[in-house]
Order: structure tokens, then sequence, then C-alpha cells
């Protein structure tokens, strides 16, 4: 297994934004997290990244607990979100020779990478570009390959295809692809049910905060017509059961104002 989540939560505000979320991504899977805007999805992935301390819980990048070793936990991720930034100023072969040399690689796994990268997310003609000339759908092809540049075990891909026209988004599909082939355990969230059902081998329906169900798109569907009528179902069951547990984010420690604190989704 490369990426596990043990019973994860987090408080914002003193409301559990992910509550005792635990699942596995093994290697060679394509595990998608769905659900709709606010359900915990980025959260959830800060955490698994070691960007955002567990109130409670475990975070494991293959096997290493990421908040205890975040340094040896981290070599072993590639994480992408579409809110991180380029260097506007550097072209895109200068910024992965750059992101290369701080992963420790030499300077041909970085060219050979860097080739290998743009052809499957189709940017060779973008590698002398700077960055701040860059459209949206191009700084999304090259973020995703700035994460996975090192050829890490896991992937961590927040949303990436978010705003994406078809042609780009069928770019980070084949990428996806690729990188299960490669043996990478990937973790994608999105809130595009179709595209889960095309591209993960298993989901996991998450919704305030909570993961409702996993398995395979098609055991999850069940006997309904799409995976989202599947979705609104168990989300209709849940909320018609009134699970709601006051008081629950005081046992996992809500966060004090002075933290710094994301936008919960």
């Amino acid at each position: 297994m490369s990426i596990e989540a043990r019973a994860l939560c987090k408080a914002w505000d003193g409301k559990l934004a992910v509550d005792h979320v635990s699942f596995v991504v093994a290697a060679g899977e394509v595990y998608g997290l769905i659900g709709p805007n606010g359900a915990g999805k980025t959260t959830t992935q800060r955490m698994l990244a070691g960007l955002l301390a567990p109130g409670a819980g475990q975070a494991l990048v293959a096997g290493i607990d990421i908040s205890a070793d975040p340094v040896r936990g981290k070599r072993e991720l590639g994480f992408h979100t579409g809110t991180a930034g380029l260097y506007e100023r550097l072209t895109v072969r200068e910024l992965l020779r750059y992101y290369g040399e701080l992963a420790g690689m030499t300077a041909r796994e970085v060219a050979a990478r860097t080739e290998e990268l743009a052809s499957t997310l189709h940017f060779e003609k973008l590698l002398e570009r700077r960055c701040g000339k860059l459209s949206t759908g191009e700084r999304q092809r090259v973020s995703l390959a700035r994460a996975s540049l090192h050829d890490p075990l896991a992937l961590i891909l927040d949303e990436p295809t978010a705003g994406l026209d078809v042609l780009a988004s069928r770019f980070v599909a084949d990428y996806i692809r690729a990188a299960r082939d490669r043996g990478t355990a990937v973790l994608f969230s999105t809130h595009y049910m179709t595209e889960a059902e095309l591209l993960c081998d298993r989901i996991g329906l998450i919704h305030d905060g909570r993961l409702l169900d996993e398995g395979p798109p098609a055991e999850l569907r069940g006997e309904e017509d799409s995976l989202e009528a599947a979705f609104l179902a168990r989300v209709g069951a849940v909320e018609a059961e009134g699970e709601e547990q006051p008081g629950a984010a005081d046992r996992f420690g809500a966060d004090s104002d002075s933290e710094t604190k994301e936008e919960p989704s």
C-alpha cells in the first residue's frame, strides 16, 4: 500500500470538516475521492500530503507516517493542487529543472523525465515559454508534470481537471493512466462523477466530512442509472438518519484562531 488514511479527523471553527475518514490506495491503483464542494476532499488530501496536521488519526505514504517523518514521506509523494503557483519568469524547462534539482535528480534524469512528461501531457511546444505566458490549461499540465517529475511512489491530485476544456482534460486523463501503469498509487479528487467512473479503479464517496461508501464504480452504482444517482441516494439516507453528533469537534482539537486556516473543501 502506498497511501493510507487512518481515521483522519480535522476541525475548523468547532465543526468537523473531516470525520474519521479511512481508506487505502494501493500501488498501481487510481482511487477517486468524490463529493461536492465543501465535502472534505481537499482537507483530507492536505493531511495526507503533510501540509496539515491531523486533529486525530494517521496519514501514511509508502508506510511512512508523514506527520512523524515528513521529509522522508514527502520524498515518496507528488502533490498537485490548482492553487499552487509557477515561477512566472522561468521557462517551463527551467522550472522543471529547478524542481528536479531540489528532488536530488541528475541533469540527465531531469532531461529524460521532462521529455517523457511533455509528451504525455502534450506541452512539448511550451518548454521554452515563460510560465507567466501560459494559459490556465497549460499551467495545469505543467504543474502536474512538476508534481510527478521525481517519479514518486504516490500521487495526490486535487481536482486536476477543474476548469479545463475537453482536450486538456483528456491529456490529464492520459497522464493519470500512465502513472497507474508505472505502479504509482494515485489519489484523485473530483466532483465530476462521469470522469471518476472512467478513470478510477475504486471510488470513495465523501459528504459532510464522512466517507459514506467505497468500492469499484460499478459496485457503487448498483441498480441506479448513474454514479451521481447512487451518491445522492446515499446522501439522502444519511441525512434521513440524522447522525449529527453535537460537540464531536471538541474531541479532536478544533483549531485555534492563531492557526493558519484553509477554505474547507
